[in-house]
């Protein structure tokens, strides 16, 4: 399960940073703008999605029905949204590798009995992740699928996943049906009354069969008052009335409910847990889209007070805070974005560009000069001035930088040295040109892996035990959603 700390639960601090880095404003607007007049392919490049179908393969493979279906959810599929609700992975919230989650699945004409066709979005393995991009394609259980453009193969795992699956959610990633988040995260009624989760040597409040109560559920970031109707949804799109559901609640450990119509066990509202097991196998059953176990990051950090209204996706914002300004309202800059706090001799004081120069604004100039002065003779450099030398030598240590880089923003953190450092600053050698060095290569390794020219991935680097340790689809210590 996700752990909590003294400080509160580590998670909400990921999703704190993943909402400012990972999908920037400038993504946001230009996505928006190129879907709201219909060019959708525009907008997956804005927002860093590829296109691996092609309609018109599909139309003479399938039809022009179904096809023409799919370039409707196309023509309002939001691929910033899409990104924005991905499933990430600890430490530093980037996509989880690996995946191919179904958006939408298309039933031919005709053929109900057939293999239904699902639009997918994929993430690439960690070793081909550059750029932190995604793709759009079609599966339709042959291993590349209709109309796909990609090399045969070159995904490691073509087949949807049960678990992160978004086609039972689809307000995620629909611009049609976004105003559904706030029924299915629960916002709108107050939230329950939930004790923290016990710590270390605490018991938790234990159900009939010593299950942990749904009190401690929750304080660990479970949707459970969500888990009887999402499970209803489940259970019918499966083509069934009732019976257990398998919920994954971290990579060891999954509760299996049975859904009653009379069951309230453990404060769990229509639910009834049948056992809690440890990284036991329950392939048969239905599996709860992660979507759907967990309450959502944006309600999560809302309710605690770590990100305001304006920080949110717009179209995200407009549905768990109705009344708030469209998703086209420009967002205000506070005149502060450039400025950087420094601990200076007790005090907290200002360092940010004046006229194109980094310069420290809480001190006079003929202070400065004095401490330059005693600094060239060796003395100790007043702690603003070494803030200052620190970000010109080595810009890749500010947190904002680094996170865009992560992401894969790497204009915005360009962009970001820029205003701080003003436009005429030089890139001296170093760490941050390593740095962008290193992802024009990564992105080398991106298309090959994209073309299909790289097999499952690239010749691993053994340690010194002798294990590849660059050979993984995903990270070893992948913890978090």
């Amino acid at each position: 399960m996700h752990p909590l700390t003294v400080d509160g639960n580590p998670r909400l601090s990921l999703w704190r940073q993943v909402r400012e880095f990972a999908v920037p404003p400038s993504m946001i607007s230009s996505a928006t703008a190129r879907r709201t007049v219909g060019d959708w392919a525009g907008a997956c490049a804005a927002a860093r999605v590829d296109v691996d179908l092609d309609l018109r393969v599909v139309a003479r493979t399938h039809g022009r029905e179904l096809a023409a279906r799919i370039r409707d959810d196309l023509r309002h599929l939001a691929p910033d949204l899409l990104r924005w609700h991905m499933p990430r992975i600890a430490p530093d919230g980037l996509l989880r590798p690996g995946l191919t989650i179904p958006l939408a699945r298309y039933h031919p004409p005709g053929q109900a009995d057939g293999n239904p066709v699902h639009l997918v979005v994929r993430t690439p393995p960690a070793w081909a992740d550059a750029g932190q991009r995604i793709s759009l394609a079609l599966w339709d259980g042959s291993r590349s699928g209709p109309g796909s453009r990609s090399g045969p193969g070159s995904h490691p795992h073509p087949r949807p996943h049960r678990r992160f699956r978004l086609d039972l959610h689809r307000h995620l990633w629909d611009a049609r049906r976004t105003d559904e988040l706030r029924v299915r995260s629960g916002a709108d009624r107050p939230s329950p009354g939930a004790d923290p989760a016990p710590s270390a040597g605490e018991q938790a409040a234990p159900l009939a069969d010593g299950h942990p109560a749904a009190d401690v559920l929750r304080g660990r970031g479970c949707a459970v008052d969500r888990w009887a109707a999402e499970a209803g949804i489940l259970l019918e799109v499966e083509g069934r009335t009732g019976g257990a559901v398998a919920v994954r609640l971290g990579a060891r450990y999954q509760l299996v409910l049975d859904l009653s119509v009379d069951g309230n066990t453990g404060g769990i509202p229509g639910l009834r847990i049948t056992s809690m097991s440890t990284g036991s196998r329950t392939s048969a059953l239905p599996v709860l889209p992660d979507a759907a176990t967990w309450v959502p990051p944006d309600l999560a950090l809302l309710s605690a007070g770590l990100i305001d209204v304006d920080g949110l996706h717009p179209l995200v914002a407009s549905a768990l805070v109705p009344g708030h300004p469209p998703a086209d309202a420009p967002r205000m800059p506070d005149g502060t974005a450039n400025q950087r706090l420094v601990e200076c001799r007790g005090a907290r004081h200002r360092i940010g560009p004046v006229n194109g120069v980094l310069v420290a604004l809480d001190h006079d100039p003929a202070e400065i000069r004095r401490e330059e002065l005693l600094a060239a003779l060796t003395g100790t450099p007043l702690p603003c001035l070494k803030a200052i030398d620190d970000a010109h030598r080595h810009p890749e240590r500010l947190a904002d930088v680094r996170a865009r880089l992560d992401h894969g923003d790497t204009a915005g953190a360009l962009a970001a040295v820029e205003d701080l450092l003003g436009p005429d600053a030089l890139l001296r050698s170093g760490a941050l040109r390593d740095e962008l060095e290193t992802a024009a290569l990564r992105r080398i390794a991106h298309g090959l892996f994209r073309a299909g020219l790289t097999g499952h991935g690239p010749v691993p680097h053994r340690s010194r035990t002798g294990r590849p340790r660059d050979h993984r689809t995903r990270p070893r210590h992948a913890t978090f959603r």
